[in-house]
Protein backbone atom coordinates (compact mmCIF):
# COMPACT_ATOMS: atom_id res chain seq x y z
CA UNK A 1 0.00 0.00 0.00
CA UNK A 2 0.99 3.93 -0.26
CA UNK A 3 -0.14 6.60 1.58
CA UNK A 4 -0.66 10.25 0.69
CA UNK A 5 -1.14 12.10 4.29
CA UNK A 6 -1.22 16.09 4.97
CA UNK A 7 -2.03 17.56 8.05
CA UNK A 8 -2.71 21.49 8.83
CA UNK A 9 -3.58 23.38 12.42
CA UNK A 10 -5.87 26.87 12.56
CA UNK A 11 -6.20 29.36 15.86
CA UNK A 12 -9.72 29.61 14.54
CA UNK A 13 -11.51 32.81 14.43
CA UNK A 14 -12.46 33.72 18.64
CA UNK A 15 -9.18 31.96 20.27
CA UNK A 16 -5.88 34.99 20.53
CA UNK A 17 -3.26 31.79 20.32
CA UNK A 18 -3.24 28.15 19.21
CA UNK A 19 -2.68 24.99 21.82
CA UNK A 20 -3.26 22.48 18.95
CA UNK A 21 -0.62 20.83 17.95
CA UNK A 22 0.71 17.49 15.38
CA UNK A 23 2.39 15.44 13.62
CA UNK A 24 1.81 13.83 10.05
CA UNK A 25 5.29 11.59 9.38
CA UNK A 26 4.81 9.94 5.72
CA UNK A 27 7.87 7.79 6.18
CA UNK A 28 7.20 6.98 9.59
CA UNK A 29 3.75 6.18 8.67
CA UNK A 30 3.06 7.84 12.46
CA UNK A 31 -0.10 10.50 12.64
CA UNK A 32 -0.82 12.41 15.84
CA UNK A 33 -3.05 15.75 16.96
CA UNK A 34 -2.99 17.01 20.17
CA UNK A 35 -5.97 19.61 21.63
CA UNK A 36 -4.15 22.07 25.11
CA UNK A 37 -5.27 23.04 27.73
CA UNK A 38 -3.95 25.03 30.33
CA UNK A 39 -3.61 29.27 31.25
CA UNK A 40 -1.51 31.37 29.47
CA UNK A 41 0.25 28.83 26.69
CA UNK A 42 0.43 26.19 29.17
CA UNK A 43 -1.93 23.95 26.51
CA UNK A 44 0.55 24.69 23.92
CA UNK A 45 3.46 23.63 26.04
CA UNK A 46 1.42 20.34 26.57
CA UNK A 47 0.60 19.40 23.47
CA UNK A 48 3.73 19.75 21.92
CA UNK A 49 5.12 18.08 24.63
CA UNK A 50 3.19 15.37 24.04
CA UNK A 51 3.62 15.08 20.49
CA UNK A 52 7.44 15.58 20.39
CA UNK A 53 7.46 13.04 23.29
CA UNK A 54 5.65 10.15 21.39
CA UNK A 55 6.80 10.50 18.29
CA UNK A 56 10.50 10.45 19.58
CA UNK A 57 9.58 7.33 21.01
CA UNK A 58 7.64 5.44 18.16
CA UNK A 59 11.15 6.43 16.08
CA UNK A 60 13.74 5.07 18.61
CA UNK A 61 12.14 2.56 20.93
CA UNK A 62 11.66 -1.80 19.58
CA UNK A 63 9.00 -3.79 20.95
CA UNK A 64 11.07 -4.95 23.08
CA UNK A 65 8.78 -5.29 26.34
CA UNK A 66 11.64 -4.54 28.97
CA UNK A 67 11.66 -0.58 27.41
CA UNK A 68 8.19 -0.07 27.48
CA UNK A 69 6.44 2.52 30.26
CA UNK A 70 3.20 0.74 31.82
CA UNK A 71 1.90 -2.93 31.08
CA UNK A 72 1.84 -4.11 27.72
CA UNK A 73 -1.69 -5.75 26.53
CA UNK A 74 -1.07 -8.72 24.41
CA UNK A 75 -4.51 -7.95 22.29
CA UNK A 76 -2.73 -5.30 20.98
CA UNK A 77 0.58 -5.84 18.42
CA UNK A 78 4.39 -4.66 19.48
CA UNK A 79 3.17 -1.16 17.59
CA UNK A 80 0.08 -0.77 19.76
CA UNK A 81 1.71 -0.70 22.84
CA UNK A 82 4.73 1.28 21.77
CA UNK A 83 1.74 3.89 21.26
CA UNK A 84 0.79 3.29 24.56
CA UNK A 85 4.06 3.69 26.38
CA UNK A 86 5.13 6.64 24.59
CA UNK A 87 1.82 8.43 25.72
CA UNK A 88 2.33 7.28 29.36
CA UNK A 89 5.92 8.81 28.94
CA UNK A 90 4.84 11.97 27.61
CA UNK A 91 1.41 12.17 30.95
CA UNK A 92 4.38 11.69 33.01
CA UNK A 93 6.50 14.44 31.47
CA UNK A 94 3.63 16.87 31.34
CA UNK A 95 2.79 16.15 34.44
CA UNK A 96 6.32 16.94 36.02
CA UNK A 97 6.75 19.95 34.27
CA UNK A 98 3.19 21.39 34.97
CA UNK A 99 4.27 20.32 39.19
CA UNK A 100 7.59 22.32 38.67
CA UNK A 101 6.65 25.13 36.86
CA UNK A 102 3.81 27.55 38.34
CA UNK A 103 3.11 29.18 34.87
CA UNK A 104 2.30 25.62 33.64
CA UNK A 105 0.50 24.48 36.42
CA UNK A 106 -2.96 22.35 35.52
CA UNK A 107 -1.83 22.22 32.02
CA UNK A 108 -2.71 19.15 30.15
CA UNK A 109 -3.84 17.83 26.53
CA UNK A 110 -5.50 15.50 24.57
CA UNK A 111 -3.91 13.18 22.35
CA UNK A 112 -4.56 10.92 19.24
CA UNK A 113 -2.13 8.52 17.41
CA UNK A 114 -2.08 6.44 14.49
CA UNK A 115 0.49 4.59 13.25
CA UNK A 116 1.06 1.52 10.54
CA UNK A 117 2.53 -1.35 9.38
CA UNK A 118 1.62 -2.91 6.46
CA UNK A 119 -1.83 -2.66 6.13
CA UNK A 120 -3.14 -2.45 9.77
CA UNK A 121 -3.21 0.97 11.75
CA UNK A 122 -2.76 1.33 15.46
CA UNK A 123 -4.67 3.84 17.46
CA UNK A 124 -3.80 5.25 21.01
CA UNK A 125 -6.61 7.54 22.46
CA UNK A 126 -6.98 10.23 25.76
CA UNK A 127 -9.63 12.92 25.18
CA UNK A 128 -11.76 14.07 22.92
CA UNK A 129 -10.27 14.65 19.71
CA UNK A 130 -10.85 11.83 17.10
CA UNK A 131 -9.93 9.56 14.25
CA UNK A 132 -12.61 8.43 12.00
CA UNK A 133 -12.66 5.74 9.17
CA UNK A 134 -14.03 7.22 5.73
CA UNK A 135 -14.38 3.67 3.90
CA UNK A 136 -17.12 3.03 0.79
CA UNK A 137 -19.09 6.31 1.20
CA UNK A 138 -19.55 5.82 4.77
CA UNK A 139 -17.63 8.06 8.24
CA UNK A 140 -17.14 5.82 11.47
CA UNK A 141 -15.77 7.06 14.67
CA UNK A 142 -12.78 4.73 15.60
CA UNK A 143 -12.51 6.38 19.00
CA UNK A 144 -14.72 7.44 22.12
CA UNK A 145 -15.01 10.66 23.77
CA UNK A 146 -13.47 10.73 27.16
CA UNK A 147 -15.92 13.76 28.30
CA UNK A 148 -19.04 14.02 30.37
CA UNK A 149 -21.52 13.85 27.84
CA UNK A 150 -20.08 10.68 26.16
CA UNK A 151 -20.60 9.25 29.48
CA UNK A 152 -24.23 10.79 29.93
CA UNK A 153 -24.55 9.23 26.51
CA UNK A 154 -23.38 5.54 27.73
CA UNK A 155 -26.18 5.69 30.63
CA UNK A 156 -29.02 6.89 28.39
CA UNK A 157 -29.32 10.47 30.33
CA UNK A 158 -28.63 12.38 26.91
CA UNK A 159 -29.47 11.89 23.60
CA UNK A 160 -26.38 12.37 20.93
CA UNK A 161 -28.47 15.36 19.71
CA UNK A 162 -28.87 16.51 23.08
CA UNK A 163 -25.07 16.18 23.56
CA UNK A 164 -23.93 17.54 20.82
CA UNK A 165 -25.78 20.97 22.21
CA UNK A 166 -25.04 20.38 26.05
CA UNK A 167 -23.56 23.17 28.05
CA UNK A 168 -21.08 20.52 29.18
CA UNK A 169 -19.95 18.96 26.10
CA UNK A 170 -16.24 20.48 26.50
CA UNK A 171 -15.46 19.12 30.08
CA UNK A 172 -13.47 15.66 29.35
CA UNK A 173 -12.85 13.00 31.94
CA UNK A 174 -9.54 12.07 30.77
CA UNK A 175 -5.95 13.91 29.42
CA UNK A 176 -2.38 13.93 29.19
CA UNK A 177 -0.76 15.91 32.63
CA UNK A 178 -3.70 15.60 35.12
CA UNK A 179 -2.68 13.09 37.12
CA UNK A 180 0.91 10.83 37.39
CA UNK A 181 -0.87 7.91 35.52
CA UNK A 182 -3.51 7.75 32.66
CA UNK A 183 -5.05 5.22 30.88
CA UNK A 184 -4.80 4.68 27.19
CA UNK A 185 -7.27 3.38 24.81
CA UNK A 186 -6.11 0.83 22.34
CA UNK A 187 -7.40 -0.35 19.29
CA UNK A 188 -6.39 -1.94 16.02
CA UNK A 189 -8.57 -2.00 12.46
CA UNK A 190 -7.12 -3.48 8.89
CA UNK A 191 -7.13 -1.23 5.87
CA UNK A 192 -7.85 -1.40 2.33
CA UNK A 193 -7.57 0.66 -0.90
CA UNK A 194 -9.26 3.46 -0.83
CA UNK A 195 -9.68 3.78 2.90
CA UNK A 196 -9.00 7.84 3.82
CA UNK A 197 -7.95 8.34 7.73
CA UNK A 198 -9.02 11.68 9.37
CA UNK A 199 -7.28 12.65 12.78
CA UNK A 200 -8.89 15.62 14.18
CA UNK A 201 -9.17 17.96 17.38
CA UNK A 202 -13.02 19.11 18.25
CA UNK A 203 -12.45 22.56 16.80
CA UNK A 204 -13.50 20.84 13.62
CA UNK A 205 -16.30 18.53 14.97
CA UNK A 206 -18.35 21.09 16.80
CA UNK A 207 -18.87 23.29 13.68
CA UNK A 208 -19.03 20.77 11.05
CA UNK A 209 -21.42 17.85 10.73
CA UNK A 210 -20.36 14.67 10.34
CA UNK A 211 -22.10 14.18 7.16
CA UNK A 212 -20.60 17.96 5.79
CA UNK A 213 -16.59 16.21 7.05
CA UNK A 214 -17.83 12.82 4.86
CA UNK A 215 -18.60 15.20 1.79
CA UNK A 216 -15.76 17.41 1.83
CA UNK A 217 -13.13 14.72 2.43
CA UNK A 218 -14.63 12.45 -0.39
CA UNK A 219 -14.38 15.44 -2.50
CA UNK A 220 -10.93 16.08 -2.76
CA UNK A 221 -8.14 13.75 -4.11
CA UNK A 222 -5.24 15.44 -2.38
CA UNK A 223 -5.30 15.79 1.35
CA UNK A 224 -3.56 18.82 1.72
CA UNK A 225 -6.75 20.46 -0.48
CA UNK A 226 -9.29 18.60 1.55
CA UNK A 227 -7.38 19.60 5.09
CA UNK A 228 -7.61 23.46 4.26
CA UNK A 229 -11.17 22.89 3.07
CA UNK A 230 -12.27 21.22 6.46
CA UNK A 231 -10.58 24.08 8.24
CA UNK A 232 -12.56 26.62 6.25
CA UNK A 233 -15.73 24.81 7.04
CA UNK A 234 -14.96 25.15 10.88
CA UNK A 235 -14.42 29.15 10.56
CA UNK A 236 -17.17 29.86 8.60
CA UNK A 237 -19.31 28.20 10.81
CA UNK A 238 -17.54 30.25 13.62
CA UNK A 239 -14.42 29.06 14.14
CA UNK A 240 -14.99 29.06 18.41
CA UNK A 241 -11.97 27.02 18.73
CA UNK A 242 -8.53 25.68 17.19
CA UNK A 243 -8.72 23.91 14.51
CA UNK A 244 -6.60 20.48 13.65
CA UNK A 245 -7.20 18.03 11.13
CA UNK A 246 -4.67 15.79 9.16
CA UNK A 247 -5.69 13.09 6.70
CA UNK A 248 -4.10 9.82 5.41
CA UNK A 249 -5.36 8.82 2.14
CA UNK A 250 -4.43 4.41 1.52
CA UNK A 251 -3.76 3.80 -2.29
CA UNK A 252 -3.32 0.92 -4.20
CA UNK A 253 0.55 -0.05 -4.90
Amino acid sequence: MRFLSAGKTDKGILRQNNEDSFCVDEDLRFFIVADGMGGAAAGEVASRMAVEIIGHHIKHSSDDKEHFTGDYDKKFSGLSNRLASGIRLANQAIYSASQDNRKWFGMGTTVTAASISDNRMSIAHVGDSRIYLIRAGSMAQLTEDHSVVSEQVKKGLLTIEEAKVSVLKNIITRALGSAPYVDVDLDEIGLKAGDRILLCTDGLTNMVTDKLILSTVNAYDKPDEACIALIDLANKNGGKDNITVALVYVLED
